[in-house]
Parts: C-alpha cells; sequence; structure tokens
C-alpha cells in the first residue's frame, strides 16, 4: 500500500531550527508527558484560577489538554487549529485559524492548552483569536516553554532556555520520517551510515529495525 506521508511537521522543523546543519533533539516519553500533564493541572489549581473550559490547540495540545481535563475534573474540552505555513514550504506573514471554535464561550473562563511554545506564533494568534468571541477570561498553560518565543504562557512545566528540538510522543514517526528522507537526500543511503548520522548531528539513538522501518515507509511513500 501505498503511503502518502504528512510533511507539516518536517516543514516547520526545518523552518524553525537553528542555520547549523546539526541540531540537539530530545524524544520525550509517555510517562513524562503524563507527569508533566498531571503538574500543569496542579499549577491551574494552586492558582486559583477555575476554568469553566479546556481549549487544546492542534495539534501538539491534543494529549495534554485531555489529560489536564482528567486531573481538573472538568468535562467541557474543545480544540481549535492554528498554522502558519502555506504551500510550498512557504511561511506565512501571519498564523491563520484552520479549523475555527465550535462553541460558545462568552463571558467563560477559558484554559488554553499547547504542548509548546517555540517561537509563541501560534499562541499569540489562537489569543487574540478567541479573544473575539468575549470569553470572560483566557489563561494559557503549556508543557514545555521555550525562552525564545515572543510570550510567556500562564502556566508551564518546564523551561527550556538552550534551543533543542523536542519530539513529543504524538509525532515521533513524522519527525523520524523527516529526519532519515534530509539524510537520504543528501546520499546517505546505508541503515549504519543513517544511524551514525542521526547520533552525530541530532543525538538521536535508534534502533537499526526502527531505521529500516522508516526506510522502508519512505521507499513506499507517494512523494
Amino acid at each position: 500500500m501505498k503511503i502518502i506521508l504528512d510533511f507539516y511537521v518536517f516543514v516547520r522543523l526545518i523552518m524553525t531550527i537553528p542555520a547549523q546543519k546539526s541540531f540537539r533533539c530530545e524524544i520525550l516519553s509517555w510517562n513524562k508527558i503524563i507527569r508533566d500533564a498531571k503538574t500543569l493541572a496542579k499549577l491551574v489549581k494552586q492558582s486559583g484560577y477555575k476554568p469553566d473550559i479546556v481549549i487544546a490547540i492542534g495539534r501538539g495540545g491534543y494529549v495534554p489538554a485531555r489529560i489536564v481535563c482528567d486531573y481538573l475534573m472538568l468535562r467541557d474540552l474543545t480544540s481549535i487549529k492554528a498554522e502558519h505555513w502555506g504551500s510550498a514550504a512557504l511561511e506565512r506573514k501571519e498564523a491563520i485559524i484552520k479549523f475555527p471554535l465550535c462553541t460558545d464561550i462568552k463571558g467563560k473562563k477559558v484554559l488554553l492548552v499547547d504542548d509548546v511554545t517555540d517561537t509563541g506564533r501560534t499562541l499569540i494568534v489562537c489569543l487574540e483569536y478567541l479573544k473575539g468571541f468575549a470569553p470572560g477570561e483566557i489563561r494559557t498553560a503549556i508543557l514545555i516553554h521555550k525562552t525564545c518565543s515572543e510570550i510567556v504562557p500562564d502556566y508551564y512545566v518546564n523551561k527550556i532556555v538552550k534551543w533543542k528540538w523536542l519530539i513529543f510522543p504524538w509525532h515521533v514517526w513524522e519527525d523520524l520520517n523527516g529526519f532519515i528522507k534530509r539524510l537520504k537526500d543528501t546520499g546517505i543511503t546505508n541503515e549504519e551510515e543513517i544511524k551514525g548520522e542521526l547520533q552525530k548531528r541530532y543525538s538521536l539513538d535508534l534502533k537499526t529495525e526502527t531505521i529500516r522501518e522508516v526506510l522502508s515507509e519512505l521507499g513506499a511513500a507517494v512523494l
């Protein structure tokens, strides 16, 4: 079966990383995400803020938002999706809301949740968008805040000062496809060479079986 790869995350990766050819990456575990989401919910509770509804920013905010809702014992959860990429890997001057809000939040206390602030542009655009629905109050909750972001969220669990690319459990496969395709495009096709370059360039220590599986999908992909 032919597989059409989703290049959105890969494009986002190569457009937001520093200009050098190598940079540190970190693959985050599901256990860490669950622990951090629980901590994030505790921070919200301790602040005294009692949201009426949680809004996840898709796609990275979907899982954290659901876990935060669980620990806040909050049933009302919805989402919006923002993008700031156009066709042919061109970055838009401004982010756009791709999937809009589908519920009424007028007068409500909102908790806006995402996985990470990188440039912060997505969070800023989502905040401005939601303000147009006249909520009572909006606060932001993020698992990991990078200090290079243009905005500091109201709540966050971890802070990153020295930039690195974070690979969350829900986009490991997309990112690995992107990294390995990048190496293949430079002429590196041998499994062991790819394994070595991933470690050298991106601090990624992968099993040969995983690399073989990605290569198999890339070979079957419609590019």
